[in-house]
């Protein structure tokens, strides 16, 4: 083709992107450009001293859905069928998820017979929050916000227990500024075209074709919840990078990118401090708020769009304690804002995944802080110490597990600016991003956790359809 494309950011977008576009038959050359030393973005997996598996970012991936399949099918194609560690679907941490309320844990009730029972923290059976969606009138406006759509159609208790603590788990955000809409478009799309989430998810389940390969169909029959890899997560991005070089895609990392220009043929500079590079297309796989302070002052109404796109932050604590025990067998527990304004979540990575506890047997959790807590914290411009952290995350432990003894090993993480926030009217800022590229007709195509998906799936899948688009492969694109 002897176009030249140049793909902004090494994590799992960026990555795959660039693993799409070397793929093509009529490939074009590629160069991937990372501003730090190393690739995967927030994925990340460290070793222990005893060789256990510490993830200090994402630490597992849905199988489910057409974008599970993809990822499973990419898996497949790398070579890393053998590497894979599945969590079936009577597996406890399939089966047994929790809340933390009212000073203790909650099983979350799954199946017809759960759902007909009183299941606490809830005072009634979520049969009635299921009989109200199936009586509630559609919506009428274009957006809402998460706690407002769940208050409406399922009740006070479901959206306030419930959906804030899945908002705090999946975007460490609140419910009652993140879009419905965008962050949960199954739900919101369920409704406008069923008048009901229920009937939505059961009708709309099934369609279009399916991807498929040995993995696929294994990961179907025994009804795969989520999957890791043996050393880790950051296995997929290393084996992104090895591929990628076979391929002949050039990867620069330690190069952060100073500022864009456009060239009076259409081209594109790109700026690297000390030396530039000429590229016929970007791909900006980087978050929207930095590339909104890289693009030329053509482009400024674009800019000003992507510059509202905000993030915040999480610190993720790995606790390992000798010879402890928990109180419950599942995948983890949430905690609502209404409980704990600090705690997200705590994560029991031994059950989902014990091939990755290490040599000298101990219990692996992963303590996640975040939310109002932590931005209150940032905004006063306090010191973020790592004892801080711990400190806290020891303490959710002990109240929450009854883990009351000192871990025997810990590792503290903030990832600032880590998790966008897809808040009320995130649509309309897409959707005037879009207008403004194609009226421009700029080469430039954005891709990444800032636009639609902050999971690795969709991450996967957005750096997948901006190839796609580069090569003209998109189908309404």
């Amino acid at each position: 083709m002897g176009r030249t494309v140049v793909v902004l950011g090494g994590g799992i977008s960026g990555l795959a992107a660039s693993y799409y576009l070397s793929r093509a038959p009529c490939a074009p050359k590629v160069v991937l450009v990372e501003g730090s030393e190393r690739l995967g973005g927030w994925i990340r997996s460290v070793r222990g001293p005893d060789g256990a598996v510490f993830e200090l970012g994402p630490r597992g991936i849905r199988p489910a859905g057409a974008l599970g399949a993809r990822t499973l099918l990419l898996v497949s194609e790398l070579g890393l069928d053998s590497e894979v560690l599945p969590v079936r679907g009577d597996h406890p941490a399939a089966q047994n998820r929790f809340l933390y309320v009212g000073g203790a844990l909650h099983a979350l009730p799954s199946g017809i017979r759960g759902l007909l029972r009183p299941s606490p923290p809830f005072s009634k059976p979520l049969f009635w929050a299921g009989l109200r969606d199936l009586t509630t009138p559609r919506g009428k406006d274009p957006d809402e916000t998460v706690h407002s759509f769940a208050q409406r159609r399922l009740g006070s208790e479901v959206a306030s227990l419930a959906m804030d603590s899945l908002c705090r788990g999946v975007f460490a955000g609140n419910s009652r500024e993140l879009s419905v809409r965008s962050c949960f478009p199954s739900l919101f799309q369920a409704e406008q075209t069923h008048r009901s989430i229920l009937l939505g998810l059961l009708l709309g389940a099934g369609r279009g074709p399916q991807l498929d390969s040995a993995l696929i169909r294994q990961a179907r029959a025994e009804r795969w919840s989520q999957w890791s890899l043996r050393g880790g997560l950051e296995t997929l991005p290393q084996a992104l990078n090895a591929h990628l070089t076979s391929r002949g895609v050039s990867v620069l990392q330690g190069q952060p990118v100073c500022g864009l220009s456009l060239q009076a043929e259409g081209r594109w500079k790109v700026s690297l401090g000390d030396s530039s590079l000429e590229a016929d297309h970007i791909i900006s796989a980087i978050p929207a708020s930095v590339l909104s302070k890289l693009l030329p002052a053509e482009a400024a109404p674009l800019a000003r769009a992507l510059s509202t796109i905000t993030a915040v932050s999480v610190a993720v604590v790995n606790l390992q304690y000798r010879g402890a025990r928990l109180p419950v067998q599942g995948f983890g527990h949430l905690v609502p804002s209404s409980e704990d304004p600090v705690i997200l979540g705590i994560v029991y990575d031994s059950v989902a995944f014990p091939e990755q506890d290490g040599s000298s047997p101990g219990l692996r959790l992963t303590v996640m802080l975040g939310g109002s807590w932590l931005q209150t914290l940032e905004a006063r411009g306090c010191v973020l110490s790592q004892e801080l952290f711990q400190q806290e995350a020891e303490k959710a432990a002990a109240t929450q597990l009854g883990l009351n003894e000192p871990p025997s090993h810990c590792l503290v993480h903030l990832h600032k600016n880590s998790i966008p926030q897809y808040t009320l009217g995130h649509w309309q800022k897409l959707e005037s991003a879009a207008q403004f590229l194609a009226a421009q007709k700029l080469p430039l195509t954005l891709a990444g956790a800032s636009y639609e998906g902050v999971a690795v799936n969709d991450c996967i899948e957005s750096g997948r359809q901006a190839a796609a688009r580069v090569l003209g492969t998109e189908p309404n694109s």
